[in-house]
């Protein structure tokens, strides 16, 4: 058990003293939810010892939306960065965090009181943390940031899925194309089995073509998912990155926004905001399309 937490330990140092922000002081980063929240965290790498600080001083409040996320989510978070700068497979352990001085102010966003509602602190804030770490580290620019948490339903039906998008690009590597990003890890049910379980048709899944942020290394594009409804039914979102994009580095274009629309029978198209919902009809459609990762480096000439 020790040697395991002590290699983990010597991994994580190492991977941290290879950053390029690695002993050349604190570096102040911040991001903004479309909800109006803002995150924001100060590292410092001591390169003679591979020790991080990561303070989250200044972060919101805690909020009356449901944004707010615990703090085993937010240090989860940091945890999961640490862990992915490591280019050896170790097994996942405590060891990961020895490097780590951690803090996180209480009643914040990032570590609310009760009773703060937190629902949507694990699938949507604990994404902004992750994509600030690792532009705060230099590392990676941000990708779709969010989950698209769509449901539909009725009092017999009821569904939850969640898109995935665009992937951040980072120095050597443009970002991947509609893949789950970080902590989503989820897979999508089939269509057949969509199709034949519930009053839907899946009528569109695509790229969404050039949603990827322009950079020397582009970030990766997101999706385009529509779903028809054959009868009446609630429908909701829950996401990020409709107002604000996802961010490029070193120079690097943004992202595009993700966008939900309802696609009325009539012709009608109706926006729904970052956290929404609406009722729908026979013949109506929902069509979501989810945010491009940034790209890295200053587009070519």
């Amino acid at each position: 058990l020790h040697h395991v937490q002590e290699h983990a330990e010597k991994r994580v140092r190492a991977a941290l003293r290879s950053l390029p922000i690695a002993g050349k002081g604190p570096v102040r980063a911040a991001v903004h939810l479309d909800s109006g929240e803002v995150i924001a965290v100060e590292v410092e790498i001591q390169a003679e010892h591979g020790n991080v600080r990561v303070d989250f001083a200044g972060t919101a409040a805690q909020s009356p939306s449901n944004f707010n996320a615990p703090r085993a989510v937010c240090t989860a978070a940091v945890l999961y960065v640490l862990r992915t700068l490591v280019e050896e497979e170790i097994p996942l352990n405590e060891g990961c965090l020895a490097p780590l001085d951690l803090h996180i102010p209480a009643g914040s966003l990032l570590d609310p009181l009760p009773p703060a509602a937190v629902v949507a602190g694990n699938v949507e804030t604990s994404q902004c943390i992750v994509d600030l770490l690792f532009g705060a580290f230099g590392v990676l620019a941000d990708s779709q940031g969010t989950m698209n948490n769509l449901t539909f339903g009725d009092d017999t039906v009821q569904y939850y899925e969640t898109i995935a998008g665009g992937a951040g690009a980072g120095p050597g590597f443009g970002g991947a194309s509609g893949v789950q990003t970080h902590m989503t890890n989820s897979r999508l049910t089939d269509p057949e089995v969509l199709e034949s379980r519930l009053p839907v048709r899946l009528e569109r899944f695509c790229y969404r073509q050039d949603s990827g942020g322009a950079g020397q290394y582009r970030g990766g594009d997101g999706l385009v998912r529509r779903i028809r409804f054959l009868r009446e039914l609630n429908v909701a979102i829950l996401s990020n990155h409709r107002r604000l994009a996802p961010r490029g580095l070193a120079g690097g274009g943004d992202g595009a926004c993700g966008r939900t629309t309802l696609l009325r029978a009539g012709g009608q198209a109706e926006v729904l905001g970052s956290a929404d919902c609406g009722r729908v009809f026979a013949g109506d459609a929902v069509e979501v399309e989810t945010p491009g990762g940034g790209g890295w480096g200053t587009p070519p000439a």
